[in-house]
């Protein structure tokens, strides 16, 4: 999910939130990272940018945690 940084004089910001597909088999839930959000400047809006499209399920924006394991199989949004 990394952003190219075209201004070399402001280091690049991590990104405010991480999307996640979310699918649902039964009583599981299944998460895997699609891609990332950053506010704009302005604070009027959002910048949300996807490495992939999925076409069922959902996407959840989740506030990223500091070395925390990516969410486990089995847990609902």
């Amino acid at each position: 999910m990394a952003r190219k940084n075209t201004n070399t004089t402001q280091p690049l910001k991590a990104p405010e939130y991480l999307a996640w597909h979310v699918t649902q088999k039964g009583e599981k839930s299944f998460w895997s990272k699609v891609g990332a959000v950053w506010p704009h400047k302005d604070g009027k809006g959002y910048t949300l940018q996807l490495e992939t499209c999925p076409i069922n399920g959902r996407i959840v924006l989740r506030a990223p945690l500091d070395d925390a394991p990516q969410p486990e199989t089995g847990k609902g949004a």
